[in-house]
C-alpha cells in the first residue's frame, strides 16, 4: 500500500473563486506546538453567533459562471475551500488539542477539523441565499475574505445522510459549550 502512494500522481487545484467576507482573521493560528485560539472561549461563542449571521458572497470566475445555472433551485450548499492563510509549514502537524484547547485530549489531525491538514481544503454547509450572475451569497460561511474557492456543490441530504452520527465526547463538549449561553 505504501508504494502505491508513491506512484500516484501529484494533483493541482485551480480556485474557480474567491470568499468576500467580513471575516478578516481566522480564529486558529498553527504553529510547530499546535493550534492555538486567537481569543478566550468567551469571545469564540460571540464569534460563532456573528459567523453564523454573516452575509458572505462567494464570487466565482466569470469563465465558470454557467456552472452555477440551477443552483437557485437549493435551499443550502457546499463550499470547498483553501486556507490560504495557513503557513504550508504548519500543515505537517500530526496531533493537536481541538481548537486548540490544551483541556482537551491530543489527536489526529485526521480526527479534528483543524484546517492546518496535509491538504486543507475545508467544506461548509451553507444557507444558499441569492445568486446574481457568478455571485452566490451565502449565511454562516466561516471562511477569511480572500480564501480561494475549489469547489461548489449542492447540498443533498440523500446523499450527505446525519442519521446514527457517534462523536467522541471531546466534541460534544465543543458542541455543548458553544450552544450555551
Amino acid at each position: 500500500m505504501e508504494n502505491e502512494m508513491m506512484t500516484m500522481p501529484a494533483m493541482q487545484l485551480t480556485p474557480i473563486g474567491v470568499v468576500r467576507s467580513p471575516i478578516k482573521t481566522p480564529m486558529l493560528s498553527a504553529d510547530e506546538a499546535g493550534l492555538s485560539l486567537t481569543d478566550r472561549m468567551e469571545n469564540i461563542k460571540i464569534y460563532h453567533r456573528q459567523v453564523e449571521n454573516a452575509v458572505v458572497e462567494v464570487v466565482i470566475d466569470a469563465a465558470y459562471a454557467e456552472l452555477l445555472d440551477g443552483i437557485e433551485g437549493f435551499s443550502h450548499v457546499l463550499v470547498l475551500y483553501w486556507p490560504h492563510l495557513i503557513d504550508p509549514a504548519r500543515r505537517n502537524l500530526k496531533k493537536v488539542h481541538p481548537m486548540g484547547r490544551k483541556d482537551l485530549p491530543r489527536q489526529g489531525i485526521f480526527a479534528t477539523c483543524s484546517p492546518a491538514r496535509p491538504n486543507p481544503v475545508l467544506v461548509s454547509a451553507v444557507p444558499l441565499v441569492a445568486r446574481e450572475k457568478n455571485v452566490i451569497t451565502v449565511k454562516g460561511l466561516e471562511a477569511v475574505d480572500g480564501s480561494p474557492v475549489v469547489d461548489l456543490k449542492p447540498y443533498s441530504k440523500a446523499y450527505m445522510q446525519t442519521e446514527g452520527v457517534k462523536m467522541p465526547a471531546w466534541m460534544e463538549q465543543i458542541h455543548r459549550e458553544m450552544e450555551a449561553d
